[in-house]
């Protein structure tokens, strides 16, 4: 979604867009690439829990929480900035068309006239 809404935001005409969606962007890929890295981070966490201490345990509720405390900042990213992917498809969706190619006509089959025998 983000990549498509930055390409949308460099194909729409100036009058459509807003100079704060390219900033409002980069705050998203940002917290998305943090949130990643998160991620992964809480896999190598969970793996290395002692055995045993699965979900309900007191070690992985504390890892777990620790875990939600260090994204809630980039999640809040999200949650102010994530709209601007909307308001950029509808500017999309405003902005005119390109032309479409023009059609051909179609093709007549050469067997259809002269030559053609009839049944």
């Amino acid at each position: 979604m983000l990549a498509t809404a930055r390409l949308q935001l460099q194909h729409l005409p100036a009058h459509l867009t807003r100079d704060s969606w390219p900033g409002q962007l980069t705050i998203l890929e940002e917290a998305l690439s943090h949130l990643d890295a998160l991620d992964a981070q809480w896999r190598q966490t969970r793996a290395q829990l002692p055995e045993g201490a699965g979900p309900g345990s007191d070690a992985y509720v504390d890892a777990l929480d620790a875990h939600h405390a260090e994204c809630w900042s980039y999640l809040d990213d999200w949650t102010c900035h994530g709209r601007v992917i909307l308001d950029i498809q509808a500017a999309a969706r405003r902005a005119p068309s390109r032309p479409k190619p023009p059609q051909l006509p179609a093709l007549t089959s050469r067997r259809s006239g002269h030559g053609a025998r009839g049944r």
